[in-house]
């Protein structure tokens, strides 16, 4: 995945372009309806009675095979779907849904009016999205999905589905239709809460813990793909903890459920009938489905909606660092027994983690005993508690383990841009500077400003294998600081085989491992 990767769509739903795929989707739907109306009733049997919707058909062995498990989708929609919803957005000036009578909606043109499928299709899938005549009047409407969470009308969504619109529609499985108030939506998490007040009853989904999900474990998404509402797509779990280009809060949930536009919003199900996550984004380089799409965890969006129903508005606890990833060579140049944690490559000044004595090199193992795993846990636990909290962190510094507390503060409060310049590679003759045996490396003193800095001039051998590259400016060697010969040899006769260089690369800071032979 490249870092800011345009394939990474949300839904691929901001702006669906439904006129493009009627053809096909009619043609789909009849061949479903003329193929399975003899089976209508076995898909919707009787209530199961076991607590997941699951069957054993095969025992685990005692010689380590896996038992085999037949999920029972049809009987999780059955009870399910009906909670799931239909939404339609619009700008103010213009009702979403509007423009046109139902048969216009159909765009059948393409048939003739003598053509006997022309009646068919059009009873077949009443409640597409109306389709103006202008194509670029669609262009102004935002589909995709959600589910009900509270019987007085809460529904959860994308922020994507319903961002700058002014009027949204909510269209029940039962055709019951509603305009719905948007309470308030999070960009950062891509949540957004609505609330329609509605006389009668409400379906109700249930909410699940994602945290017991499991890589493998099958999974069903319900939700509206081109406007075909109530439509159910199954897979498996592929991986938790996703880290996504500029979403640093949101540990993605990665599954291969078939995600298409209309499907944004929607709910992620276990085999409970428990809703583990909402449908939200894609990788794709055809711009449709290509077995990777990530779903953002209930916890997540319900700690995102509790705040907007109560505050309007979304605070995160900061700890005021940069971090990155713990690899194999950088935990065995720290002297860790694996690979875990957030390694601080830079303290922003006047933060939180400055006042309460956190420094660059330190490893956070855990908070408030939870164990980071990998880097981007972090700022999820972190994002996940109220600014003013003060938590606990388990952190690793200089071969021992100490505990630090801290007072979180607000993302408002925090500017996390660097004021220092970007540094441009320099070219140097290597002959000006000296070269450190068996590290592959050639350093250069640069005075300037009152100060020495070491600057990389040539790589070779270990430092080309740790990724150090010429310009790169060298802050210190195992957490001890350097700005010229002495100082770096002296550093470096004292640090081992396997060395952390602290690094400054175009105004930023990081840790790379030089492992020495």
């Amino acid at each position: 995945m490249q870092e800011h990767n345009p394939l990474f769509g949300k839904g691929n739903a901001v702006r669906e372009k439904m006129k493009k795929y009627n053809y096909f989707a009619l043609v789909t739907a009849s061949a479903l309806a003329l193929g399975g109306c003899d089976k209508i009733s076995s898909f919707f049997g009787g209530d199961s009675k076991s607590e997941e919707f699951v069957q054993r058909i095969e025992p685990s062995k005692n010689d380590g095979s896996v038992g085999m498990l037949l999920p029972d989708f049809a009987q999780l929609v059955q009870n399910e779907g009906q909670a799931v919803v239909n939404i339609q957005a619009s700008p103010a000036g213009r009702a979403a849904g509007s423009g046109q009578s139902e048969e216009q909606g159909m765009d059948l043109s393409q048939f003739p009016d003598n053509d006997p499928f022309y009646e068919f299709f059009k009873r077949l899938v009443p409640n597409m999205p109306d389709m103006p005549e202008d194509q670029s009047a669609d262009d102004d409407l935002n589909f995709g999905s959600g589910f009900i969470i509270s019987k007085d009308g809460y529904i959860l969504t994308n922020t994507h589905v319903v961002a700058g619109m002014g009027n949204i529609k909510v269209l029940l499985n039962d055709k019951r239709e509603y305009t719905a108030k948007l309470i308030g939506s999070d960009t950062q998490s891509d949540v957004a809460l609505l609330k329609i007040d509605a006389s009668e009853e409400l379906p109700v989904v249930k909410i699940g813990n994602p945290k017991d999900l499991k890589p493998g474990e099958w999974v069903a998404a319900i939700g509206a793909p081109f406007g075909f509402d109530n439509s159910v797509t199954s897979g498996i779990v592929s991986a938790k903890g996703r880290s996504l280009p500029n979403e640093s809060y949101t540990p993605f949930i990665q599954t291969d459920v078939a995600i298409n536009p209309g499907n944004s919003g929607g709910p992620l199900f276990n085999l409970k009938g428990q809703v583990v996550g909402i449908n939200s984004q894609i990788y794709s380089r055809s711009g449709g489905f290509m077995g990777i799409s990530f779903a953002i965890p209930i916890d997540v969006a319900m700690n995102v909606a509790e705040q907007l129903k109560t505050n309007g508005k979304v605070q995160r606890g900061q700890l005021g660092v940069i971090i990155q990833e713990v690899s194999y060579d950088l935990a065995k140049s720290f002297g860790l027994d694996k690979a875990s944690g957030a390694l601080i490559a830079k303290v922003m000044p006047n933060s939180p983690a400055m006042q309460a004595g956190l420094q660059v090199g330190d490893i956070v193992r855990s908070v408030n005993g939870e164990e980071v795993r990998v880097s981007s846990d972090l700022p999820v636990m972190v994002g996940s508690m109220l600014p003013g909290k003060e938590v606990t962190l388990e952190v690793w510094r200089k071969g021992e383990k100490i505990n630090v507390k801290v007072k979180l503060g607000s993302m408002a409060e925090q500017n996390e841009t660097s004021s220092r310049a970007t540094e441009q590679p320099q070219q140097a003759n290597p002959a000006d500077g000296f070269t450190v045996d068996n590290t592959g490396l050639t350093l250069r003193v640069d005075e300037g400003a009152g100060k020495s800095r070491l600057i990389v001039s040539r790589v070779s051998g270990a430092a080309e294998r740790a990724g150090l590259k010429r310009g790169d400016e060298i802050l210190a060697v195992s957490q001890i600081s350097v700005n010229d010969e002495s100082s770096f040899r002296s550093a470096l006769a004292g640090a081992g085989k396997n060395v952390p260089l602290l690094v400054q690369r175009d105004g930023n800071t990081l840790f790379l491992a030089l492992t020495l032979q």
